[in-house]
């Protein structure tokens, strides 16, 4: 079976199921904010519908300031791009023709954009009996001879994050071995506020790089918003690499209103705190494993019955529910699936398939 490389594509799965078009789908397989976009977004896209029929500037200075002083940085260490895609495929051909070490179980996009780029990748994985760890021995190991390392924090599928010590241990072994860590911070503002971005680390560790995207929190994939924060020098190579006019008009006219928006983020840090607690709680109890995440998203697998994921998927699907199957994710092997959290009568409706799934099961 082909199954589709990301989430978020119901349509996709309802026809390799051969479900009935019409059927509804509520769909759990995209990490996306189910609070969002937030209610002025649409209003303020008309506002700036006038952009289109001029080019945008090509430095973006607004929104390049309006990202820098949010993170608490100087201009020069930011590159806006075109969602984080770009930013990955940006950084990879930044390390093209060289060795990269690409932490499993991840987001795809790394390891393919290095495969573009002619990067020999060497593959490692978190240390799943022990709740997702960094195995920081091993990678010790390795450094010697890599050239960068590809991190998610928060882990993409698992929502976990590395531990603030252990990263600054690698950071400081990398600067002595010339090794770049790169660190993917995608859902960084759905994490709880006593766990901060690395942000502030950039002055000191040069050989850090941070990719960030604006789509999941603010529910925007269509505008394709991300960046990428480095030292200076490697944003001046990024920067003559990136394609002109990579961001469109209208995004380049939203984000300094997004980033305006604290409330929202806030709002959204309050919904999720209380939902995951309950989400977590309640299907530990009907003896499910959920990853310990930090984030709007987690594992799932059934502890009584390992080896039948693949038919809890069909179940949930047949139930009206698509969630993320981990078939693609190195070091997973479809033997989980990852599941967003969304609102609080969509999680009860997931919830109660689920004790449906125990019972029958």
């Amino acid at each position: 079976m082909k199954w589709p490389n990301h989430g978020g594509q119901p349509e996709t799965i309802k026809q390799l199921f051969k479900m009935e078009k019409g059927m509804e789908i509520l769909d759990f397989s995209a990490n996306l904010n189910p609070l969002g976009p937030p209610s002025w977004l649409k209003e303020a896209l008309r506002d700036s519908y006038d952009t289109i029929t001029r080019y945008p500037e090509p430095a973006y200075s607004s929104s390049s300031v309006s990202l820098a002083n949010h993170e608490g940085i100087e201009e020069n260490r930011l590159l806006l791009t075109n969602g984080g895609a770009e930013a990955i495929f940006l950084v990879a051909k930044y390390f093209e023709n060289k060795k990269a070490l690409i932490v499993h179980p991840t987001f795809l996009e790394y390891e393919r954009a290095c495969h573009h780029y002619h990067i020999d990748v060497e593959d490692v994985f978190f240390e799943s009996e022990n709740e997702f760890q960094l195995p920081l021995k091993y990678i010790f190991e390795k450094l010697n001879k890599t050239d960068v390392i590809f991190l998610c924090r928060p882990n993409n599928p698992t929502g976990t994050v590395v531990k603030e010590e252990e990263l600054q241990l690698l950071l400081e072994e990398g600067k002595k071995t010339g090794t770049s860590i790169v660190v993917d911070e995608a859902f960084v503002e759905f994490l709880p506020s006593s766990i901060p971005s690395l942000s502030k680390w950039l002055s000191t560790y040069s050989n850090l790089i941070l990719l960030r995207s604006l789509t999941k929190m603010y529910t925007i994939p269509g505008l394709r918003i991300g960046y990428i924060m480095a030292h200076p020098n490697i944003i001046t190579v990024l920067k003559d690499e990136q394609i002109p006019w990579s961001i469109n008009s209208m995004a380049d006219a939203i984000v300094p209103k997004l980033l305006e928006d604290t409330t929202f983020v806030d709002d959204t840090k309050t919904w999720l705190i209380d939902q995951s607690q309950y989400v977590s709680k309640t299907l530990t109890a009907l003896d499910f494993y959920v990853s310990p995440s930090e984030v709007n998203f987690y594992i799932l697998q059934d502890k009584v019955h390992l080896q039948r994921t693949n038919e809890l998927f069909q179940f949930l699907l047949r139930h009206g529910i698509v969630t993320r199957h981990t078939h693609n994710f190195k070091g997973l092997n479809g033997e989980f699936i990852r599941i967003a959290i969304r609102s609080k009568e969509e999680n009860e409706q997931l919830l109660s398939v689920l004790r449906k799934w125990r019972n029958e099961s």
